[in-house]
């Protein structure tokens, strides 16, 4: 696989590459970022029941106000 290496800044959340380099669309682009550490991001899951069976304990009742 041939690579071609560019350096870029990002402004306002995007990528800005010097403006000779052009690029094909949809071409597949790996991005490396030096010297920068990520926080991780907060997974928040969804609950599971530990016994399906008691999923009738959890409906619903819709009562329309009157």
């Amino acid at each position: 696989m041939k690579t071609e290496t560019y350096e870029g800044i990002v402004e306002n959340g995007q990528i800005r590459l010097p403006e000779d380099v052009r690029l094909p669309e949809k071409a597949k682009v790996y991005v490396v970022i030096p010297g920068v550490e990520m926080r991780p991001v907060a997974y928040v899951g969804s609950p599971r029941l530990v016994h399906t069976e008691q999923a009738a304990d959890f409906t619903k009742e819709i009562v329309e106000a009157q």
